[in-house]
C-alpha cells in the first residue's frame, strides 16, 4: 500500500487510565497511534497499485482518497461496455459508468478480451478502432497500460485513450485523465484531468465525478467549492462505491461540504466497512465501539477488528491485541494479545502497555505467540 501508515514510537503509557474500555476505544491521536487514513501528501495518485481512504481531518488539504484506486476498480471491472452500451452513447445517451458485465458476448474484442486471449482482442479491437468504434480504442489503451499480453506501456495507452476519449468514450477520458493526473504516458497535467473528468461525468460516469472532486479536495491548480466536491462524492457513494461511500462519511464526521452528522458519518463509514475497505473497517469499528453516530456494539467492533486484522492492517491488530490482551468480548489470551501485538508492531504500530504483557509469558507461551505471528505471516505472503 502507497502512502501506508506513519506510526510513531513515543511511550504511550500516559494514555492508559483505569479504564479499559477507554485504552481500547479511544481515537488513534489521543492514544499515540496514527489513524488509518494517511494524508494526501504521503500518497501517490495514478494508476499504481489500489489503495483507499481519507485522512480523518477537518482540514480541507487532506480530505482526498486515492485516484489510483478508481483507475484499478475501472480496470479490474473492464473499461469496456457492453455492445448495447455503445450503441446507446452513439446514440448521444449515457452510457453506465460504474456497472460492467462480466462478460460481453455481444463484442468479439471484449469476449476476447473476458476470456484472456488479449492478443485477439487487441487484433479486434484494432480493426473496430479503425471503423470507428470509440470504446475499441479504450480496450486497446486498457491492454497497453496493463501490459496485457504486450510490452506494458502508457504512452501508448495513452495515445489510444486519447483517440477513445475524442470519440466521445467516458471511460477512455477517465482513464486518461488518471495517466495525466500520475504523469505516466504523458506530461502531469492535473488541469487537463479535471476536464476530462469533468467532460466524463457529464456524460454520467460516477467514476469520473469521483475524481474531480478529489481534485477540489486537494490544495492544487484544481479550484472546486467543497460543496461541489460533497455532491459529487455523494453521488459516487449513491452509486454504491465503496471507496467514495468512505470519504462521504469522512465529510460527514469532518462537516467538511456539508453540516457535521455522526449519524451520517457513521452510517457511510459503515457501508463502506461492509463492502470491505479496511480502513473503513477500522474507523467503523471504532464508532461502534464509542457509541458514536451509531449504538455502541463491543462484539460488532470486535467483528470489525478481527477482519480488517486479517486483512493486514495494523491499527486493527493492535486494536485487536488489546481486545484479547484485557478480555473484551473474547476470553483473556495473552498469548493472541502477543500474536497481533507482534504483527502490528513489525508493520510500525508500537504500544508500551502491550510489551509489557508480553514480558509477562512464560518461555512456552511466548514460543506459541511466534509460531503463531510466523503463521499468519506465511498464510499472507502466500496471499499476495
Amino acid at each position: 500500500m502507497i502512502g501506508h501508515y506513519c506510526p510513531t514510537d513515543r511511550s504511550r503509557s500516559e494514555g492508559w487510565g483505569s479504564d479499559v474500555s477507554e485504552q481500547i476505544a479511544g481515537d488513534a491521536k489521543e492514544l499515540g497511534v496514527p489513524g488509518s487514513r494517511p494524508p494526501l501528501s504521503a500518497r501517490r495518485v495514478g494508476p499504481g497499485r489500489p489503495f483507499s481512504g481519507l485522512a480523518r481531518a477537518t482540514a480541507p488539504h487532506v480530505l482526498a482518497s486515492a485516484l489510483a484506486l478508481a483507475l484499478a476498480i475501472v480496470l479490474a471491472a473492464g473499461l469496456a461496455v457492453p455492445k448495447s452500451a455503445r450503441a446507446a452513447a452513439k446514440a448521444g445517451e449515457s452510457e453506465p459508468a460504474a456497472t460492467f458485465p462480466s462478460g460481453f458476448e455481444a463484442d468479439p474484442a471484449y469476449k476476447a478480451f473476458d476470456e484472456g486471449n488479449y492478443l485477439k482482442a487487441l487484433e479486434l479491437a484494432k480493426a473496430q478502432a479503425e471503423a470507428g468504434e470509440a470504446a475499441a480504442c479504450t480496450l486497446i489503451g486498457r491492454i497497453n497500460a496493463e501490459g496485457l499480453g504486450v510490452r506494458q506501456d502508457f504512452s501508448e495507452a495513452a495515445v489510444w485513450y486519447k483517440k477513445g476519449a475524442e470519440r466521445g468514450d467516458a471511460n477512455a477520458m477517465l482513464a486518461l485523465g488518471l495517466l495525466l493526473v500520475a504523469g505516466e504516458g504523458v506530461k502531469r497535467d492535473e488541469v487537463a484531468a479535471a476536464q476530462l473528468f469533468r467532460l466524463a461525468s457529464e456524460r454520467g460516469n460516477v467514476l469520473a465525478g469521483y475524481n474531480l472532486a478529489l481534485l477540489y479536495l486537494k490544495d492544487g491548480d484544481v479550484k472546486g467549492s467543497p460543496d461541489a466536491a460533497f455532491a459529487l462524492i455523494e453521488r459516487a457513494a449513491k452509486a454504491s462505491y465503496a471507496p467514495a461511500e468512505y470519504d462521504l462519511g469522512t465529510l460527514y464526521a469532518a462537516g467538511h461540504g456539508v453540516a457535521k452528522d455522526e449519524a451520517k458519518a457513521a452510517f457511510w463509514t459503515g457501508r463502506a466497512a461492509e463492502a470491505g475497505l479496511s480502513d473503513a473497517r477500522v474507523d467503523y469499528a471504532l464508532m461502534l465501539f464509542n457509541g458514536r453516530g451509531v449504538p455502541k456494539d463491543q462484539a460488532r467492533a470486535a467483528y470489525f477488528f478481527s477482519a480488517a486484522a486479517e486483512e493486514g492492517n495494523p491499527v486493527a491488530q493492535n486494536r485487536l491485541a488489546r481486545f484479547y490482551a484485557f478480555g473484551i468480548v473474547f476470553d483473556k489470551d495473552l498469548v493472541m494479545a502477543t500474536k497481533w501485538h507482534l504483527l502490528a508492531r513489525a508493520a510500525g504500530v508500537s504500544d508500551l502497555q502491550l510489551d509489557v504483557l508480553m514480558s509477562t509469558l512464560s518461555p512456552e507461551d511466548r514460543r506459541s505467540a511466534d509460531s503463531q505471528a510466523g503463521a499468519w505471516l506465511d498464510r499472507r505472503s502466500g496471499l499476495e
